[in-house]
């Protein structure tokens, strides 16, 4: 029987395979590994079996488990939401179709450089977020504030750990920047960033914006993963804007 994805780990730390497999021709033994720890990873498993259409769905699971954002009524954007694991967790805790009777009825809206299949409750649009304009783009869709901006963009790997790391945090910037256009005041912003130093400048205007600023990795993130999720919550307003807050200030 599969272990649950806080099951016990062998001496050496690492999962028990269960599934071996063998290098067909013409693969690559770096594919042959990857598919052989996609077969044994007990969240892959369980996302199959509950209907997610992917492990991510875990990750932004666990994190709402601990910080509480994705609540009833709650306005969501998701950035970056392919293949909409994401998005299908947020439908079902802001109550998106309703289906909570008598709890306020929230809204998802999903934006990805590639075409989503259809999502129950969620509105989808296909858009390179980095372009011109795009930001603009998604608020007119939005039509008013939001209280939670997610972010799962992530750039493709170049194969260089230094340059992927630069790439993903410029992406997490640009949604930041978003993030301060459309929350709500007490809003919430997650998104994923990989460990490198780089992301420091991006902390530092984080905790200007917002009350409280924590760097996660929840259980259902590889250990052998550099990515981390940075959860800031109860947005001040726009860092040097009129009202906003500095970290200093409240010294």
């Amino acid at each position: 029987m599969a272990k649950t994805p806080s099951g016990n780990t062998s001496g050496r730390g690492q999962r028990d395979l269960k599934v071996r497999v063998k290098t067909a021709k013409g693969r690559k033994l770096s594919s042959t590994l990857w598919l052989e720890r996609q077969l044994n990873d007990p969240y892959v498993a369980r996302a199959r079996k509950e209907g997610y259409r992917g492990r991510a769905a875990y990750k932004i699971l666990e994190l709402d488990d601990r910080y509480r954002f994705l609540v009833p009524g709650a306005r969501v954007v998701d950035l970056g939401c392919a293949p909409g694991g994401w998005c299908q967790v947020a439908v079902q805790r802001v109550n998106a179709l309703g289906e909570k009777s008598g709890k306020a009825v929230g809204r998802v809206l999903g934006v990805d450089l590639q075409e989503v299949d259809p999502i129950a409750g969620v509105e989808l649009h296909q858009l390179d977020f980095l372009e011109d304009d795009a930001d603009q783009k998604v608020k007119d869709w939005l039509g008013g504030p939001a209280d939670v901006v997610m972010s799962d963009m992530a750039a493709a790997s170049s194969g260089h750990k230094g340059t992927d790391h630069l790439r993903i945090v410029a992406l997490c910037e640009a949604a930041a920047e978003f993030a301060f256009d459309v929350l709500e005041e007490g809003g919430t912003f997650v998104a994923k960033v990989l460990a490198g130093g780089a992301e420091n400048e991006l902390q530092a205007i984080l905790k200007r914006a917002f009350t409280k600023v924590a760097n996660v990795k929840p259980p259902a993130s590889r250990s052998d993963s550099s990515e981390k999720f940075v959860v800031a919550t109860g947005f001040r307003g726009r860092p040097g804007a009129a009202g906003a807050v500095d970290e200093e200030d409240l010294g």
